[in-house]
């Protein structure tokens, strides 16, 4: 796991380049620690800089920027090959052996490029990847990201410069790059509580899709040709129409496969553990990881003092029953808003998953001990473990049934805040507060979603902070920028092709990617091994969803290596009680963030809409909060920024 930074330009570079490059990685160094490194073509204008965090091959046999075997390629790289093993020894019985420097992954992957070029190597590749190779034979710089998006790579042309980086605050850091807010990303930021690939919060810098690859010629200024290596759309089509089926067999076949992921993601050379919470994901891994482990495997989890957000108790009786050595951190109050004020410099970008405070204790916690930790992400995208694929496919089905115009009517009487105060004083009259007031923060989400007139609409409302005709930046209209989808027979399969394409990339990985790296720990995820996503869309609905529930055929594995009596129970998910502490100790924090005079001056969201949902959401409209984070770490970003003196800002369209 490592950082990469660099840039290319139309011309040769000038004097001060390699101190601009140093610049770049330097804002990166928590990606890499253990080494940094540079390599210019200075008349080719070509500059390539490189963080190193040493997991294979601890020596300078790693090193990076690496060159081939040839000499003629150039290579930054970010993840690990799991298969260089196989790939290595393919190469060598095609043909003459490369004089091997070393045992790292890194130098099979760029043997493989120089002998089968960059696309192929990349189809032969299983691991989680960014990378920048220069070919300087052909004068081509390529960029590349891996099948699902485990690690981030940005890049865009800023004149006559091409920029490229692990991450925004490297790109920022070369002093002819001058920052924009883009205000389309930014209205697609408070719609879903992440800016969506391929936007950026700046104007002109983009994220590599998942599965892409750009070519980048430095004397055609502004332009590079994107294409994709991997093709999911084709693959879930596919896998849908034409499903496996559904017998004993099927539960067998998906052990193995998830053993063997694992077993490929638990080579390394330095100290390795696993997250565990003690939910059907993560057990599931970490039992496939103590099964094949010759001592017991270290484990982490934190818990909450407070009511309905502790689940501690069960990550530490599913860790008492495999044996593991597991480390559990009560986290207080303080500790967990002392980690506010880092949100900004952390994800770099504005991004309002609340569950990113507990992600990054525990990733805090297992840095203690560990530089490589397991977890159990993507299994829910894979396996249909959100409420979503059970009760919203439901709830689309009975409404696509009813008049379009009904279905607005009842999804106005829904959205309305009294309807809401009504639910939750029945709540308090009849002292059922945990289950009706939990309905009453639901009613307008619902309303949201039965008004939808197409099925993608109504994922788009299911997944939205803000509706898009209430989106409060100024100068946008519509704050929508999901992707579309294959034709699937079954609406499950659409809510999941979404999900693999667009939550769990510009959410769950880039949450996971920032909150390790922010602390030098490289997060494995074995679910996301390419042969696992292929395996999952020919696994039929039914063996994913049954009696009301998803993730059944994971749960069959699971009850292999731990009684269903420690697992069973409802999903839960990984959060702190935000809402309860803005109510009450970060109100200020919050009021300050969110003064009208200043939201003014800035120019980008409309200060009336904001201050309403601020005193509606005080007033006991719980369910605004995910609105209201939204709009607070833009703000904290923002001002972040401006403490940077990075940003330039513009007034209100």
């Amino acid at each position: 796991m490592c950082g990469l930074a660099g840039f290319v330009t139309a011309g040769p570079l000038g004097p001060d380049a390699m101190t601009a490059l140093r610049r770049m990685t330097g804002r990166i160094a928590h990606r890499g620690p253990d080494s940094d490194g540079h390599w210019l073509d200075e008349a080719r204008g070509v500059a390539l800089g490189h963080r190193r965090l040493a997991i294979l091959d601890l020596s300078e046999a790693g090193h990076q920027p690496m060159r081939s075997p040839s000499g003629r390629l150039v290579l930054v790289f970010n993840g690990e090959i799991y298969n260089h093993r196989e790939l290595r020894a393919r190469l060598e019985r095609e043909g003459e052996a490369p004089d091997w420097r070393g045992h790292s992954d890194t130098e099979v992957l760029l043997a493989c490029m120089d002998r089968w070029g960059v696309r192929t190597a990349l189809e032969q590749a299983n691991g989680m990847f960014a990378l920048a190779v220069w070919d300087r034979r052909s004068g081509v710089l390529t960029l590349a990201r891996d099948r699902l998006g485990e690690k981030p790579l940005y890049y865009g042309w800023q004149d006559s410069t091409f920029f490229f980086a692990s991450e925004l605050k490297a790109i920022a850091a070369h002093p002819q790059f001058a920052a924009e807010v883009d205000r389309d990303s930014l209205a697609a930021f408070m719609s879903y509580g992440y800016v969506p690939a391929p936007l950026s919060i700046w104007k002109g810098i983009r994220k590599l899709p998942p599965a892409h690859l750009a070519e980048v010629e430095p004397d055609r200024c502004g332009s590079e040709r994107v294409e994709r290596y991997w093709d999911l759309a084709a693959i879930a089509v596919q896998g849908a129409s034409a499903p496996f089926d559904d017998t004993p067999e099927l539960v067998d076949r998906l052990d193995a496969l998830l053993r063997d992921a694992v077993g490929l993601r638990m080579e390394a050379d330095v100290p390795l553990g696993a997250f565990l919470s003690g939910g059907v994901d993560s057990s599931l891994v970490t039992a496939l990881m103590q099964s094949l482990a010759s001592r017991p495997v270290k484990t982490f989890s934190i818990g909450f003092d407070e009511r309905g957000y502790d689940e501690s108790a069960h990550a530490r009786a599913v860790a008492r029953h495999l044996g593991t050595d597991h480390c559990e951190l009560r986290v207080a109050p303080r500790q967990a808003q002392e980690v506010l004020p880092r949100l900004p410099t952390i994800w770099d970008e504005p991004f309002a998953d609340s569950s990113q405070v507990p992600t990054f204790l525990v990733n805090a916690l297992a840095r203690e001990k560990v530089t490589v930790a397991l977890s159990g992400d993507g299994g829910d995208e894979l396996f249909a473990g959100y409420n979503r694929h059970v009760l919203g496919a439901r709830i689309w089905q009975q409404a696509a049934h009813l008049p379009l115009i009904l279905r607005r009517g009842i999804s106005a009487a829904l959205a309305a805040p009294l309807t809401a105060r009504a639910v939750s004083s029945v709540a308090r009259a009849v002292r059922m507060d945990g289950r009706i007031a939990g309905l009453a923060e639901r009613l307008p989400k619902v309303g949201a979603v039965i008004a939808a007139g197409a099925p993608g609409d109504f994922y788009t409302a299911l997944v939205s902070q803000w509706p898009a005709q209430q989106n409060p930046v100024l100068g946008v209209t519509d704050g929508r920028a999901m992707t579309s989808a294959p034709a699937f027979a079954d609406f499950r399969n659409t809510m999941l092709y979404f999900d693999a394409t667009t939550y769990l990339p510009d959410d769950i990985l880039a949450k996971v990617d920032r909150a390790g790296m922010a602390v030098s720990l490289e997060g494995r995820i074995p679910f996301l091994d390419h042969r696992v996503v292929e395996f999952a869309w020919r696994v039929p609905l039914s063996a994913k969803i049954r009696d009301g529930r998803g993730k059944h055929i994971l749960r069959q594995v699971l009850y292999r290596y731990v009684p269903a009596a420690l697992i069973d129970r409802p999903k839960a998910g990984f959060a702190v009680p935000i809402g309860a502490w803005l109510s009450g100790p970060l109100r200020p924090w919050a009021e300050a963030l969110l003064d009208p005079a200043a939201m003014r001056a800035q120019g980008f969201l409309d200060d009336r809409r904001v201050t309403q949902t601020w005193q509606r959401f005080l007033r006991g409209d719980k369910h605004l909060l995910t609105r209201l984070w939204c709009v607070l770490m833009f703000q904290a970003w923002l001002q972040e920024q401006q403490d940077q003196r990075t940003l330039a800002l513009r007034a209100a369209a």
